[in-house]
């Protein structure tokens, strides 16, 4: 059987892409072996000295310069630095995950919370997290921004779900009046990047989607399926503050969205009012204190500097804590 021209170089294509796969993940699994075993040796060197910092340092100096003149770069203080912190945020080499590279190793091991360094190197392998995107993530505060960290033998909305959330990535600026139409259409041009700020699980169905009834229309702002929560979830964007009428909305949008596309396999519709200033009176004195599948979550257009964030963070707790 003959092939085309265009088949042969496509299968010839394909092999050497799986071939320079094979050698990278191998590569990579080598090197952080490599890595992790210098980082053992170090540090178990180091708990035999007197005084452990001082032992450390120097040892670590005289070692950088030896392992630099054998073997060139890559062996600075630095970097064995990072060794060593690599093997003491991961001291069982069995739970180190092959998906992720060295550069994702020294991010995750800069997290000297165990909790939160699990919660990131997860949601990397699970969400296939470049380093850039871990790194985003990391700096947004992204741990302390999902609702609730509950360990629990199955996802719920409030461990998917953020508050604040932080869509600098649409390049919309935070000091000129920006109405819903250009926060929906940045949305739509950096989908991508909203899925990943937005959650774990989200796909998007559609934007504006027309609902009718028998005596009205109407045209929800944006609409996901979310795979792990097996749910419709359905988004309305607000600039300003938000008001009863806002809630009554989403709540309206809920029900009629249930009755007229929920599927037979598919859990509650969950609606999410994302608004620019989310007055917590309001939150507390309607129905979204009273239903588990309603959520009023600011939104910031820029990314504050980490004091500023953890503020609003904290804020928002005492409230859910509450609630």
């Amino acid at each position: 059987m003959e092939v085309s021209e265009d088949s042969l170089f496509q299968l010839i294509k394909e092999i050497v892409a799986q071939s320079r796969e094979k050698v990278f993940r191998l590569a990579n699994s080598t090197l952080l072996l490599t890595y992790w075993q210098i980082g053992q040796l170090i540090v178990e060197d180091e708990q035999k000295g007197k005084d452990r910092a001082e032992y450390g340092k120097y040892t670590l100096k005289n070692l950088s310069k030896k392992l630099t003149l054998e073997f060139g770069k890559g062996f600075d203080y630095t970097n064995l630095s990072n060794m060593r912190k690599f093997y003491q945020a991961f001291p069982i080499v069995d739970t180190l995950s092959q998906q992720l590279s060295w550069s994702h190793y020294r991010l995750l091991s800069s997290q000297h919370n165990e909790e939160k360094r699990r919660y990131y190197l997860n949601e990397s392998v699970q969400n296939n997290w470049n380093v850039r995107d871990l790194k985003r993530q990391i700096n947004s505060l992204a741990y302390e921004r999902v609702l609730d960290h509950k360990k629990s033998s199955h996802e719920t909305i409030h461990s998917v779900l953020k508050d604040p959330y932080i869509f600098e990535f649409l390049g919309l600026k935070p000091d000129e009046k920006i109405s819903e139409k250009e926060i929906e259409t940045g949305i739509i041009d950096h989908i991508q990047k909203f899925l990943l700020e937005i959650g774990k699980g989200f796909a998007f169905v559609a934007r504006q989607q027309h609902i009718s009834t028998d005596t009205s229309d109407f045209y929800i702002d944006l609409v996901f399926y979310n795979y792990i929560l097996k749910c419709f979830v359905i988004i309305d964007l607000k600039t300003g503050e938000l008001s009863h009428q806002d809630i009554g909305q989403i709540d309206m949008y809920v029900r009629m969205y249930d009755d007229l596309k929920r599927g037979e396999g598919d859990n509650p519709t969950i609606g999410i009012l994302l608004c620019s200033e989310k007055d917590e009176t309001i939150v507390k004195y309607s129905v979204l204190n009273d239903k588990n599948n309603l959520f009023a979550s600011k939104y910031l257009l820029y990314l504050p500097k980490e004091e500023e964030l953890k503020q609003i963070i904290d804020q928002d707790r005492i409230r859910f804590e509450l609630d």
